[in-house]
This record gives structure tokens, sequence and C-alpha cells, in this order.
């Protein structure tokens, strides 16, 4: 993998220009708001220097701004009609004083009114690998900026990410142990060997192959790019329901600063709980070198009680981590960056609770605890030879995941009291991960749009899975699995203007992969029935083409059409103590939609698409006959889904907006090995449903600003979310109804950019719910187990920055 991307790295060092004294640049999204928070915003988004000297112009309001812009333009386009205007002082470095005084006194409005604008600002799509305008984007797009994390909500990671989104969905075994979904492509409720259905990133480096969703604080970020929709040309295996990208914040590189903060919160029937934080912005060089570094650590207090062990809220969680990261700027158009990402999660006991009951308590054997040890370390090289901008990326990651499962139970999977209390039961199971992935990419972009991508990939990625069942006094290893995927991949578009509204893009990707797997801790010849040395292998290519049409008929509307495919590699799996193959599936979906963005002139954003989507060979789990899951193929299905998506700023400082997600999905046709569990599982309601996808989903949520006088302003935002209702998996024994259940929460700040108070509150009406049908797979036939939400909780805390 070391050879794809070093050649590249040297020949990129070797042809940089030398630096020239440019403005900052990056990709800007402000808000109307007062002028010290705005250039606060402008500084952490491109990195420039920007000094406020005259206290008496910080109040100043000025205009939204978005678009890959440099920092001068931003400011100007700001400060356009007010008072205040920004002088450039250095490379890179703004100080904001007032106008020179004019003939004609300039009267102050609460308001200014906007310059004419040139075009519409717009949003630009990063994850699109070629900053892509959202105006000109054709797929459905969702652009989450970093402010509308809160830090109560960057503390609780992806069950804040969920809020944001109405076509999001997720597992909810426990913090570090869950699955995305995305748009209705969802497999099964277990993280087996299966790849993830959803391509999940940090940055430009992949997160995770074959393993849970290490659940990242999201602490720090600049924005969460989602794609939905299969993203098979330009990220591959893998990204069947699309993708989710978060940008984190990166080092500024002329500017001390940091930020402190810590909170304390109270869950109603359930133990208290804490957060704490800092990061520091350090230049190293001024205009050449600087670092960021973030630590963080927080407790959510249990809520669950064990009435068989006659504990209370046996379900506490500890999550500590960081991330450190060290740009450095050789030139003007060239970047360095060497990032690193910790993170440990500790669950002391499984959070569900026994449906019958209907309160937050159950009966087990056991306590069921579970860990998830994550790490991301990786080099970004940026830069633009000429018209050329170019992307070279390496990273690696290391996982473990450990978990602890009540196996106490009788034969129709119910936990067996007798022996719970003689000789309980327990499953272990320990996943190690380990990938190293490299990219690099080459783009130019012309201003009608046309331009081109070309890149190459390598990927290796090896999973481990080891086992052990038994009474606990005497646990003995079982059956695992090693699996081990290489894949070497070039792949590119183009796009062409063949009028000035229409772009035609069209693309493809080339894969070449090995996969290759054999038994761990089990009897050779009675482990894999058809190789006695208990191995398997084979390698295959995957070509993934993809078009896509977008029609701009004015400045404020786009219409778009696409084609895309997805496909993930096969593996072996873990059959009660036998290992067997599963096929690699494959899926296409076709779309139509669009989006309208009415400015300054009318402030109100739409969005409508409508998908269609075929899956082949569809890779699922199930529930063997000991109970073990195990993983097949299924047969083939199909998901039909529409997305509606507005936003409306109805008053200054006021933005409210809300979604809409429908979604019908099936298996089709099945192989005679597995259409009798199917029908099995069937009902009039939802006749073979893919699981974990509700049929309808739906948010709304607001966002208000309002200055209070002084120094001081209120920001208040909140949201209340609909989760349909959904199945848990596939199968006699996974056919339990989950979902159907109002989630909300609400979060205010008072004070300064410098320092503020923090009230917020989750789960506003208390509401129990059912996230997730699972708590341990040796006792789910019944239907006995529901995932209850977190009660409401309250939250807080205090911030200061420097």
């Amino acid at each position: 993998m070391r050879s794809l991307s070093l050649p590249v790295l040297l020949s990129m060092l070797a042809a940089a220009p030398a630096a020239r004294a440019e403005e900052a640049h990056g990709t800007v999204s402000v808000a109307a708001m007062r002028l010290d928070r705005a250039i606060l915003v402008v500084g952490r988004q491109t990195g420039a220097s920007i000094g406020l000297r005259d206290r008496d112009l910080a109040r100043i309001r000025v205009h939204p701004v978005s678009g890959s812009l440099g920092a001068g333009q931003a400011l100007d386009r700001m400060l356009a009609g007010t008072r205040a205007r920004a002088r450039r002082i250095g490379h890179g470095r703004f100080v904001i004083e007032a106008r020179p005084a004019m003939p004609r006194p300039v009267r102050e409005e609460p308001f200014p009114p906007p310059p004419p604008p040139e075009k519409p600002e717009d949003i630009i799509v990063t994850a699109s690998k070629r900053d892509t305008p959202l105006s000109d984007y054709p797929g459905d797009a969702v652009v989450i900026d970093g402010d509308a994390f809160t830090l109560a909500a960057a503390g609780r990671g992806n069950d804040a990410l969920e809020t944001q989104s109405a076509s999001l969905s997720s597992t909810h075994l426990g913090p570090g142990r869950n699955k995305l979904f995305l748009r209705g492509i969802a497999d099964s409720s277990f993280t087996g060997p299966t790849q993830s259905t959803v391509g999940r990133y940090w940055g430009n480096m992949r997160v995770s192959y074959s393993a849970p969703d290490p659940d990242l604080r999201l602490y720090d970020i600049n924005r969460v790019e989602i794609l939905e929709g299969p993203q098979g040309t330009l990220y591959g295996a893998g990204s069947l329901g699309g993708i989710i990208r978060v940008v984190p914040q990166h080092p500024q590189l002329d500017r001390i600063g940091g930020r402190a903060w810590i909170g304390g919160q109270a869950t109603e029937h359930g133990d208290p709980g804490g957060d704490l934080g800092a990061l520091i912005n350090l230049p190293l060089a001024s205009d050449v070198a600087a670092a960021r570094v973030l630590a963080y650590a927080g407790r959510e207090g249990g809520y669950i009680d064990d009435r068989l062990r006659r504990r209370d809220d046996v379900n506490q969680v500890d999550i500590a981590g960081g991330r450190a990261m060290l740009r450095v700027a050789p030139a003007s158009d060239w970047t360095i960056d060497l990032a690193a990402t910790y993170q440990r999660i500790d669950g002391d006991d499984a959070q569900y609770a026994d449906r019958d009951r209907g309160d937050l308590s159950r009966e087990s054997a056991i306590a069921q605890p579970y860990a998830n040890d994550y790490f991301l370390g990786g080099l970004t090289v940026r830069g633009r030879i000429g018209e050329v901008s170019i992307v070279s990326t390496t990273g690696i990651t290391d996982q473990y995941v450990a978990e602890t499962f009540d196996a106490t139970a009788n034969a129709n999977g119910e936990l067996d009291f007798a022996v719970a209390h003689s000789a309980p039961r327990a499953f272990r199971q320990i996943n190690r991960i380990r990938m190293v992935a490299t990219e690099t990419r080459l783009w130019t972009r012309a201003e009608d749009g046309s331009g081109w991508l070309l890149g190459v990939s390598g990927l290796t990625n090896e999973t481990r899975i080891n086992r052990k069942m038994g009474p606990v006094v005497m646990i003995a290893p079982a059956t695992g699995v090693r699996n081990r995927v290489d894949e070497v991949t070039a792949f590119g578009e183009a796009t062409l203007v063949p009028a000035s509204d229409l772009e035609l893009t069209l693309g493809g990707r080339l894969t070449w992969s090995r996969l290759s797997g054999s038994a761990e801790d089990a009897p050779v010849a009675y482990a894999f029935r058809k190789d006695p040395q208990g191995k398997a292998s084979r390698e295959s290519t995957e070509a993934l083409p993809s078009l896509a049409l977008a029609w701009r008929p004015s400045g404020r509307w786009t219409v778009f059409a696409r084609v895309q495919e997805g496909y993930r590699p096969g593996g072996l799996a873990v059959e009660s103590d036998a290992i067997r193959r599963f096929q690699g599936d494959r899926i296409v979906t076709a779309e139509i939609g669009g989006r309208w963005n009415g400015g300054a002139a009318v402030p109100l954003d739409l969005s409508v698409t409508l998908a269609a989507t075929r899956w082949h060979d569809i890779q699922a789990d199930l529930i063997d006959g000991t109970g073990f899951p195990t993983t097949t193929n299924i047969g083939d299905g199909r998901v039909h889904s529409l997305g509606i998506r507005a936003a409306w700023r109805p008053l200054y400082g006021l933005t409210l907006d809300g979604s809409l997600y429908l979604n019908d999905s099936r298996v089709t046709s099945t192989p005679p090995g597995v259409a009798h569990i199917l029908a099995a599982a069937a009902s009039e309601e939802a006749p073979n449903a893919l699981p974990n996808v509700a049929d309808v989903s739906a948010r709304i949520g607001g966002r208000y600003r309002v200055d209070l006088g002084g120094a001081d302003d209120l920001t208040l935002s909140g949201y209340a979310r609909y989760v349909g209702e959904s199945r848990l998996g596939v199968g006699r024994e996974l056919g339990q109804r989950q979902g159907d259940y109002l989630d909300s929460g609400l979060d205010l700040r008072l004070g300064t950019a410098a320092r503020g108070i923090t009230l917020g509150v989750t789960n506003l009406f208390d509401v129990r719910g059912n996230r997730f049908a699972l708590g341990s797979p040796f006792q789910v036939r019944e239907g006995g187990q529901i995932t209850p939400l977190r009660p409401r909780t309250i939250r807080i805390g205090f911030d200061a920055s420097w």
C-alpha cells in the first residue's frame, strides 16, 4: 500500500510552487450574526487570523455568507453596507476596523440590506471528492454545520447525529456496538464478518470496514456531510446506502486559542453523569505549522435495573478519547496533515429491558459488559499543480471490540431460572480489526462546472472473531473466524457541459480484490466441511459504472437524475461450530430529485428525492439453531423511498427545518435454503421487510439566536423526531417489532463568544419506546426484549474560549 502514495507525495512536494502572500482559503458557512461571533467562525473555517480592536464594532450584524471563499472575500461580503471593513495586514491576517468617514452619514440598520448578489451563495460538497457546489451536485446530499452540534449534543455522538436526519437509522446495542443505515439499505442487527452498508469517513480517512461503528464523539468538528444512495464509483465497497463524512476542525496556523468545558447531568430513574474536555490550537511556526489537540471524557449514568441480580442502574457507560493534528503548510497551495484519533468506550452492562414489564428493568443471570477500543492515524497531503488539485491520504485503524451475552436460556430461548442460580452460561466474543487504506486523487473543475477526477486506492482489512461459550466458571473456546480483504482500485469521473444549464457526469470504478479466511479455535476437520484445512480464498474483479445529470433551469432550481451501483465482498461466517461461505452482494439505484434554494429573497430551501433500488444476493445475519448469529445470503430484494427536506428562515436569527422519509422494502426472492425461514417470518403488515428501517420517519427542528444587549446573547435549539415501526431482522426468531416512538431534545446557551452557561434536556416527554428489540441473541426467540430510550436527562454545563 505504501507504494501507491509515496511517489505521489514526493512529486507533489517537489513541484510545489513557492509560497505566495495569498489569503487563507476554505469552505465558509456563516449565518447572520454579530460581528464578534462571525470572525471566530471565519477564522476557524479558513485558518485566518482576524483581529477586532474596536469593541464598539462587536455588535454589528453581518450578512450570511457561504461557499468556497478566501477569508478576505468572506469578510468583504459579510461587512458590505456596514460601518466596518476588513484590512489585510499580512499573509492570512486581517484586522476589522471602522470605515473612513463618508460625506453622507450611513444609517446603521439592525439588519443591513445585503448587496446585490452576483450569484446565489452555495454550499460546497467536499464529499464529492472534487469540491462540488451543492447547486451542481447531481444527487441527494445533506451538509450539517458543526455549530448544529452543541457541546451536549457532541457528547452523545451518533445519537445526536441521528437526530439531524430522518433517513439515518441505527441499531442500539450500545455506544460503540452499533451499525448505521441510510435510505432503507439495512441488512441485519448484528455486526459480524459482513461489511457495513454505510461508508463512514473522518476527514479523508475511512473509519472502519467490517466492524461496529466506533461512535466517535463530535467535538470540534467543522461539518458533517451525508451523501445518500450508493457511492460505489467514488467510495467503493461498503457504501450501499451512502456515506457519512465528518470533517474535523484543522489547526489554525497563526492563532493561539482554545476551549474548555464541563457539564453534569441527571437522568430520571437513573444515576448521574457528566462530561468535560478541552482543546488548544498552538502555532509552531507562524504561517507554516500548527498543532490542534483535543481531549475529552464523559460518563453516562445507568438507568436499567436487574431484578434477578438485585442491582440498580447497571448500564453505566464511560467514554474517554482525544485527537491531535499537526498541519504544515510548506507553500501557499500545499498542506500536510498528520492526525491521530483515539477513543475508548466501556459499558458495564447491556441496556435492554423486559418487554412485558413495561419499565426499566430486566432479569439476567450475569453482567454483560462490553468495550470498544479504537485508534485512527493518518497522513494527508493536499495541494495544487497549476489547475490540478491533488489529495493523497494514507491511514491505519485498529479496533478492539469485546462483548459478553447472557446465554442462560432454555430450548425456547427464554432465561432458564434454575440454571441462572446454579450455573449461569455466557457467550463472549472478541473482534479485532486492522485496516490500512491509501488513496490518491487528482481533479479539476472549471467555472462552467466541467472537469474530471482520477484516483487510485488500495486497502487491506483483516478481521479476527474469537468466541467462548459455556458455564461462567469453565467457559471454553468456540469456533471463530478470520477474514481478510485486499483491494486495489482505479476510479474516475468526468463532467461535461453540453449546455449552459446542463451537466452530464460519467464515472466508473474498477476493483480487484482477494478474499481469504480461515477457522479460529476449532477442530479443523469439523470446522470446514468442504476444505480439510479450514481455509478458503478467491479473487474477483468488480466494475461499477455511474451516470448522473444535473439541470439548472434557473439560479434557484436544480433537478437531478442518477444511476449508481455498489457492492460488498463475501467472506466466511460461523454457523454453530462450522464455517460456511457467503457471497458478495450488489445494489443498483435509480433516483430523481430536485432542490430549490430561495436565497435572501425567499428564505426557504426545499429538497425532494425519489429512489428505487434493486439488491442482489443480500447478505444478512440470522440466528442459527443454537442461538448463535450467523451470516448468509437471503436472496434478492427491492427498496423504494421518498425523502423530503425543507428549511425556513422566517425571522432574523431563526431557522426552522423539517424532513420526512418514507420507505418500502422487502425481500422479493429467496434461495431454497432460507425460503422456509422467511416464510415463517412474513406477516400481512410487512411481508419479508428488510430490518431496522422504519416505514416512516420524520423530524422537525429549529435554532434561534437573539441579542440580549451588551456582549450577551441567547441561543436556543431543539428537535423532535418520530421513528416509525420496523423489524429486528430476517427470520422467525428476529421478527420482533421495534420503533414507533418520539424522541426530542432542547439545548440553550446564554453568554458571550468567550464564555457561556448551557442547559440541555433530552427525551423531553420521558418516552420509553423501543429503539431496538435485542439484548441477548440467545434469549431473543420469544420476543421479550426491548431497548428503551434513555429517560429524560438534564445537563447543565459551562464553557470558556480564549
